[in-house]
């Protein structure tokens, strides 16, 4: 076990953990966050994602001791009680089903946005290709997405 410094969502935590524990594990157990999942377990689905330094990062292969920088989850994008317009646009293109890969896709989408911030179709198909939805939502991800991108530029949703 080892005393370790995390910056989460712009929080400070100390946490007593093995340092080879998942991120994953601490955000949920030891923080109590339930916006990263649990899905595979092998960095696959993209239901663990956590943005780390500005790159959409799987937390469920990310030792925590290797979690040295800022990390924002699902649960950081919100400002004020107000929704980042990705969520707000998942909302008005109703994306979730299920909703379990939700985290993994509005993490990945938003590092795309802040690196693109007016991608193509196939630029948004492209970079959302490795995040997975067992209801096959895509379409409505992407228009999501789309919607987010326009809203996020000052346009209309």
């Amino acid at each position: 076990m080892a005393k370790l410094d995390l910056k989460v969502n712009g929080r400070s935590h100390t946490v007593d953990v093995d340092p080879a524990t998942p991120l994953l594990y601490v955000l949920r157990n030891d923080l109590g966050l339930q916006g990263p999942r649990f899905g595979c377990g092998l960095g696959q689905c993209g239901a663990c994602t956590v943005i780390i330094n500005g790159n959409a990062t799987r937390s469920c292969i990310l030792p925590v001791s290797n979690a040295t920088a800022e990390i924002t989850t699902l649960e950081g994008l919100a400002v004020n009680g107000k929704l980042h317009p990705l969520q707000q646009a998942w909302l008005d293109e109703q994306v979730p089903q299920c909703g379990f890969c939700q985290n993994g896709q509005i993490m990945t989408a938003k590092v795309l946005l802040d690196k693109n911030p007016r991608p193509t179709r196939a630029q948004v198909v492209d970079a959302m290709n490795q995040t997975l939805c067992r209801c096959m939502t895509y379409y409505r991800v992407q228009t999501a997405i789309e919607r987010a991108a326009r809203v996020m530029a000052g346009g209309a949703a």
